[in-house]
């Protein structure tokens, strides 16, 4: 037993003196790993602050901006008998629409309208439109031609009977009592406001604005 322990501590004594003064120094590195690295020469040591810069472990990186939604294309609001458009015209002055804003004329077959019916004389019908304006209603016609309308007051003409009763609503909210809807069948000319590259906010004022003409519609230019 003691003669192996001498010898296992011989042999240790001689590997380590081959180690040491006679191996060749570079046999202990393996070569491959050096010629596996990618571009050595971009490795940098990081800096303190560009450490303190760096987010971190886990959290995700920060999104990016999302672009602005892009501006409608065309809207348009109306339809205007010819005597309404001068007050929707005013009450578009405040968005400062500038050159976005256009008009075009259209010839449309008209299914409904709201009406006073005829008067018994122009008196009576002059009175009655003088009780409207006390109500705070501006829009109106009396109509002079001969026929079976003769000195009714015409409060609005529509495309539907669902803007007619819109108008209707509206004009008792006011105190008119007397206005009813019915069906009649006429061309008439409309007017229409168009609005190129509407941008969201000028949209939202757009539809408030909108919202004090009952009656009329917003949609996509034709």
């Amino acid at each position: 037993m003691r003669t192996l322990f001498l010898l296992l501590v011989a042999a240790n004594l001689a590997f380590f003196a081959w180690a040491r003064y006679y191996a060749d120094a570079d046999g202990a590195t393996d070569p491959e790993p050096l010629r596996r690295q990618l571009k050595p020469g971009s490795i940098r040591l990081l800096t303190g602050p560009e450490l303190a810069g760096l987010p971190p472990p886990g959290s995700r990186p920060a999104r990016e901006p999302e672009p602005p939604a892009a501006a409608a294309a065309c809207i348009e609001w109306g339809g205007f008998a010819l005597a309404e458009a001068p007050r929707a015209e005013q009450a578009l002055e405040p968005l400062a629409l500038g050159a976005r804003l256009a008009q075009r004329r259209s010839e449309e077959t008209a299914g409904w309208w709201v009406f006073v019916p005829p008067q018994p004389s122009r008196a009576a019908a002059l009175k009655k439109a003088a009780e409207l304006k006390s109500l705070g209603v501006d829009d109106f016609f009396v109509i002079q031609d001969e026929g079976k309308t003769r000195w009714a007051i015409s409060l609005g003409i529509f495309s539907s009977e669902d803007a007619a009763r819109s108008r209707l609503e509206a004009l008792r909210a006011k105190g008119v009592r007397s206005a009813q809807t019915g069906a009649r069948d006429t061309q008439v000319a409309k007017t229409w406001f168009q609005l190129r590259g509407a941008e969201a906010a000028q949209l939202a004022r757009l539809r408030e604005t909108a919202q004090a003409f009952p009656g009329t519609d917003l949609r996509a230019c034709p």
